[in-house]
């Protein structure tokens, strides 16, 4: 039987209340724990701009190359860098924040295949976490602005995270950077032509991100978001 199929048997399993005591509510616990080690962390090392991207990018690639640029020149105006701190666009971004000399934050989390700690996290700066919703609370309260490169299911779900977070006035209406026009086309067509067209977001909803195609314009829109506020980064 593979763990798969032991998963899916446990959930349709009945449980006694001392299993439901033992197991599901210890966990808690272990999830105070995570948030209460990666607030105490994190409000030490102050907010950054999150980068969001696929673990499976190789260095060769364009996108790694201009998520290290991204980073870089982020750090060239004041920013930090958080990542999930594995490889692909993440490494690219902790790189290009290493490379910049500014604060390079890595969230890693333990999985199955692809994902470990890339060489580029300042030291003392790196978090591991089992839980993927606490590690998006950590995304989430310490940013600044949020980077979006290509990506898969965990880069959408990161992405529409921040939007849906944003669009609900559940947090300041920091800025989204969607970079690399041809990858987001798609995506952004079927939003327009398909939820919006069913009333399904409204019109000013199109408005709470930016897609560009340089990073240069990534790093412009995140300035002229904090010139209009009068704000500065925090670093």
């Amino acid at each position: 039987m593979t763990q798969e199929d032991r998963k899916i048997k446990e959930k349709l399993q009945t449980k006694t209340w001392n299993e439901i005591k033992t197991n599901d509510s210890w966990a808690i616990f272990k999830i105070m724990a995570e948030f209460v080690e990666g607030y105490e962390r994190l409000s030490k090392i102050g907010p950054c701009v999150s980068i969001f991207g696929s673990a499976r990018t190789k260095p060769d690639h364009p996108y790694y190359k201009l998520a290290e640029e991204v980073a870089f020149k982020l750090t060239q105006n004041g920013f930090g860098v958080i990542t999930g701190g594995g490889p692909g666009i993440m490494e690219a971004g902790n790189k290009g924040a290493h490379r910049g000399k500014g604060v390079s934050v890595g969230l890693n989390i333990e999985l199955p295949f692809e994902q470990h700690d890339n060489p580029w996290i300042d030291q003392g700066k790196s978090l591991d976490f089992d839980y993927f919703f606490v590690r998006k609370v950590m995304f989430v309260k310490y940013s600044q602005g949020f980077i979006v490169m290509p990506g898969g299911f965990g880069t959408m779900d990161e992405l529409f995270e921040a939007i849906t977070l944003i669009q609900t006035n559940k947090i300041g209406r920091f800025p989204i950077v969607l970079v690399g026009k041809k990858f987001w086309g798609g995506l952004l067509d079927w939003i327009k032509n398909t939820l919006l067209e069913e009333g399904n977001i409204s019109e000013k909803d199109l408005n709470l991100f930016r897609v560009v195609d340089t990073a240069d314009e990534a790093v412009e829109h995140l300035n002229n978001f904090y010139a209009k506020y009068q704000l500065k980064p925090n670093f």
